[in-house]
C-alpha cells in the first residue's frame, strides 16, 4: 500500500507578535513630535483579534495606521491578513477605526484554494477543507512541493501558511 504525504494550508497571526507590534507603535506615537498633545490611542483586544484605533482627525488616523502597519511588518505579522474597517466619526472631530485580524481561512476562500488545486492539474492530489484549514494529500512528495509553490504564486487575499508536513 502506497503511503500518502500531506500538509495543511492555514492562515493567522501570532497574537503575541501583534501585541508586541501594538506596544511598539504606542511607544512611537508617544515619542513622535507630530503626535504631541493629541489623543491617539491603539487598543488590542486579544479575545476578538481586533485592534481599535482612535485619533483626533483623519490625517492623524492615517498616520496612526501607518505606524501600526510598519511595526507589524517589522515583527513579521502578515499585514495582508488585516481587514481595515471604515473610519467612524465620533464626537467633535475625533475618528475611530477597527482593524480585524484574520485567524483562519474563511469558507469561501478555502473553496477557492481547493478549486485552484483541482484546476492546477495535479493528478493525484486531494484537497479537503477541515475547519479553518485546507489539508492537501498526495502519494508524491514532489507534487506537494509543486502545490506549495503554485499556491504561493496565487493571490487569495490572505497570507497562507504551510504546516504539518507529513511524508
Amino acid at each position: 500500500m502506497a503511503s500518502t504525504a500531506s500538509f495543511d494550508v492555514s492562515t493567522g497571526a501570532d497574537l503575541q507578535e501583534v501585541d508586541n507590534a501594538v506596544n511598539q507603535a504606542l511607544k512611537e506615537v508617544a515619542q513622535r513630535y507630530d503626535f504631541k498633545g493629541t489623543h491617539c490611542t491603539i487598543e488590542f483586544d486579544r479575545e476578538k483579534a481586533e485592534i481599535r484605533l482612535s485619533a483626533d482627525d483623519e490625517f492623524r488616523m492615517d498616520a496612526l495606521l501607518d505606524v501600526l502597519q510598519t511595526r507589524m511588518i517589522k515583527r513579521g505579522v502578515p499585514v495582508k491578513n488585516l481587514q481595515i474597517g471604515d473610519v467612524v466619526t465620533g464626537t467633535g472631530q475625533s475618528v475611530r477605526r477597527t482593524v480585524s485580524l484574520t485567524q483562519g481561512i474563511a469558507g469561501d476562500t478555502a473553496k477557492k484554494i481547493v478549486k485552484a488545486i483541482k484546476e492546477g492539474g495535479f493528478k493525484k492530489a486531494q484537497a479537503s477543507i477541515q475547519g479553518d484549514e485546507v489539508r492537501v494529500t498526495s502519494p508524491s512528495k514532489d507534487d506537494l512541493q509543486t502545490i506549495i509553490a503554485f499556491l504561493r504564486g496565487q493571490d487569495f487575499g490572505i497570507e497562507l501558511k504551510f504546516g504539518n508536513y507529513r511524508g
